[in-house]
């Protein structure tokens, strides 16, 4: 059997909900990103035989965004593509596609990665199609509905936060302190996360173009007296606040897999190789819980420990997701999200895992 290898990657910056980024659709976003991964891995882009891109909020993006970017970055139009939608996993769930893919001996070349616009995401008008009677109809947020709403028990997700980390006894200075280390830490790996991003050009008529190179969120002025001054942003009693919880953002990821023959028969070096992986899902209430359980699954797999682990990532979808995961996995902190993670770089959702 095939295994699988990363040559090279390429995202765009996260913008803040409304910022720089806010006149690029997801697919624009998404067609910048696997361009520019293509180009840093030195293939022809003739060769990709096969996308998968993680897509959250679809609605009014017309019919499989992911093959819309494919054209968007220039692919031939014989490149298939799955668009899938596991939420803020969509991105690793597109690199586990892609691995398997190549594994089982269907494509040699596989674009694995993920795009979101949550600024241009839609308002619906439920009822609207067959003609609202009398009384009242309200706009419902495509953003918050499909992105941030638990449809099983129609909680926001920072209730659902909030609840677990009452339950797991994860404080609100524990949360402060992570997300002013996610801050700090961007902010000091700014030079090295510019290597990850493939800048965009905002056309403006007025001003000449305007070039977004760095992510706009990640704040130098934020400070644990700050953060302390903020409000609950879910419930009132909550310990989950705008501080301690990642941003509304737009970006994209993109990601080129190959087989290990591919790589070696092209003289092509790899960034790394998929040696492991694993998935998991629980009550969904219990957000907190699932990162450590696949964790220990694709350790398992592997014959590791969390202890043979040099640095680990954590999707910072909140700060007490990734302290309870921590916990659970008994993992050294100072490992973990050394560059920041979300709550400081952004979380455009088909792209943040």
């Amino acid at each position: 059997m095939a295994h699988a290898v990363i040559l090279e990657g390429a995202r765009t910056p996260f913008g803040k909900f409304g910022g720089g980024l806010a006149g690029l659709s997801a697919i624009e976003l998404g067609g910048h990103a696997i361009r520019h991964s293509i180009e840093r891995a030195g293939i022809n882009k003739d060769e990709v035989e096969h996308t998968v891109i993680g897509c959250v909020v679809q609605a009014g993006l017309g019919q499989v965004p992911g093959r819309q970017a494919n054209f968007a970055a220039g692919l031939r139009r014989e490149v298939t593509n799955d668009t899938i939608n596991r939420v803020c996993g969509s991105g690793m769930r597109a690199i586990y596609m892609a691995d398997s893919f190549i594994r089982l001996g269907d494509h040699n070349v596989v674009i694995a990665g993920g795009m979101e616009s949550m600024s241009n995401a839609p308002y619906l008008l439920r009822g609207a199609r067959w003609g609202l009677k009398a009384g009242d109809s309200a706009l419902v947020d495509a953003m918050q509905y499909d992105g941030l709403i638990d449809p099983l028990l129609n909680l926001r997700m920072g209730e659902e936060g909030d609840r677990v980390a009452a339950e797991e006894r994860v404080s609100r200075e524990d949360q402060d302190a992570w997300a002013l280390r996610s801050h700090q830490r961007a902010i000091a790996a700014r030079a090295l996360l510019a290597e990850e991003i493939a800048p965009v050009i905002i056309p403006d008529k007025k001003k000449g173009d305007i070039t977004i190179e760095y992510d706009e969120s990640p704040r130098a002025d934020t400070s644990l007296e700050a953060l302390a001054k903020l409000k609950p942003a879910f419930t009132p009693d909550g310990s989950i606040t705008a501080g301690n919880a990642p941003g509304i953002n737009d970006g994209a990821a993109a990601l080129v897999l190959t087989s290990a023959d591919y790589a070696k028969a092209h003289r092509l070096t790899p960034l790394a190789e998929i040696i492991s992986y694993g998935q998991a899902a629980w009550d969904t209430p219990y957000l907190a819980y699932v990162p450590a359980m696949a964790a220990k699954q694709a350790l398992q797999r592997a014959g590791l420990s969390i202890g043979d682990i040099d640095l680990i990532e954590i999707n910072e979808a909140f700060a007490s997701v990734v302290l309870t995961s921590a916990r659970m996995l008994e993992a050294d902190l100072d490992k973990i999200n050394v560059n920041g993670g979300a709550i400081a770089l952004g979380h455009p959702i088909g792209a943040s895992g």
